[in-house]
């Protein structure tokens, strides 16, 4: 029987393009608008390596329901700003944008974040800085990488240098669109080729001599500040709106005290979507997409 939620994905709603001022930079960012009267503002934040454009199998179920949904390209991938020379990528740095985007686009309106990975851990630090702000969150996949002992850190500070210092040097060659999908298919060996093809096209961008990934080469950097576990979860804990967990099932990402840090969440729904692995969007739309619209809904005021 039709699901009369899926009419949105079923129409691939196209969405529209704007560039919006916010912390410093000119973000761009997708938008898909369907009511007049919304219920509200839905923010998706990507993961990294990811692009806003990837939400595309997602974002026309919620706006078709009724909701104004916003994907920005984070800062360095995608279309998305690039730091000026000298610049780097910090968390703090993805969650004023993320503030000032909000506050720019939304305004006052109900607010829904939600953020897969890299964008998940990004949504739970944006929800614990300001816990009046988001009516909702839901996080997919994105409860922050393993933890850094410390006695490392002085060697990753040494090899954040030699990388930015490597990646200054150098000068990266185009690939082929076909190499492109052979290295995208070994970073997501999970994913079906039919899926990586058309998630590819949002990824890189065509240049002289072929294609070249869209995204800062400084991300392939290693970051000097090493991920706290301990900072994480006194975020969640500030977090007072309602939490979806998505997970993607035993193949998706799981950092070994997963269980502890949503347990800082103090009102946590859960969500598993089996086999769909760490790129759920990408692999199980539809099924994120109702259930990202089932979660909203019962948030309601």
């Amino acid at each position: 029987m039709f699901d009369p939620r899926l009419r949105g994905y079923l129409r691939l709603l196209v969405p529209t393009s704007c560039h919006t001022p916010a912390n410093g930079l000119v973000h761009h960012v997708l938008r898909w608008e369907e009511a007049r009267e919304a219920r509200g503002v839905v923010f998706l934040l990507h993961g990294y390596m990811d692009a806003a454009g990837t939400w595309d199998l997602v974002a026309p179920t919620l706006a078709d329901a009724g909701y104004r949904v916003f994907a920005p390209d984070m800062r360095g991938f995608g279309a998305g700003a690039r730091v000026s020379a000298g610049g780097y990528y910090h968390f703090a740095d993805y969650v004023l944008d993320v503030a000032d985007l909000t506050q720019a686009l939304a305004g006052s309106a109900p607010l829904f974040v939600v953020g897969h990975s890299m964008g998940g851990t990004v949504t739970t630090l944006f929800g614990g800085a300001f816990p009046e702000r988001p009516r909702a969150i839901a996080v997919l996949e994105g409860v922050g990488p393993p933890e850094t002992p410390a006695e490392f850190t002085p060697l990753r500070m040494r090899r954040w240098i030699e990388d930015v210092r490597r990646v200054r040097a150098g000068d990266p060659k185009p690939l082929s669109r076909a190499d492109a999908l052979a290295r995208l298919a070994m970073n997501h060996p999970r994913v079906g080729p039919e899926t990586l093809a058309t998630r590819l096209e949002h990824l890189v961008r065509d240049v002289e001599g072929g294609v070249a990934w869209r995204y800062d080469p400084l991300h392939k950097t290693t970051s000097p500040v090493a991920f706290s576990a301990a900072v994480y979860r006194e975020f969640a804990k500030r977090v007072s709106c309602p939490v979806l967990f998505v997970s993607g099932g035993a193949t998706g990402f799981h950092p070994e005290d997963e269980e502890e840090r949503l347990a800082c969440f103090a009102r946590l729904t859960r969500l598993t979507l089996p086999d769909a692995g760490h790129m759920l969007h990408w692999t199980r739309p539809v099924d994120l997409a109702v259930g990202l619209l089932d979660f909203l809904r019962g948030c309601a005021p």
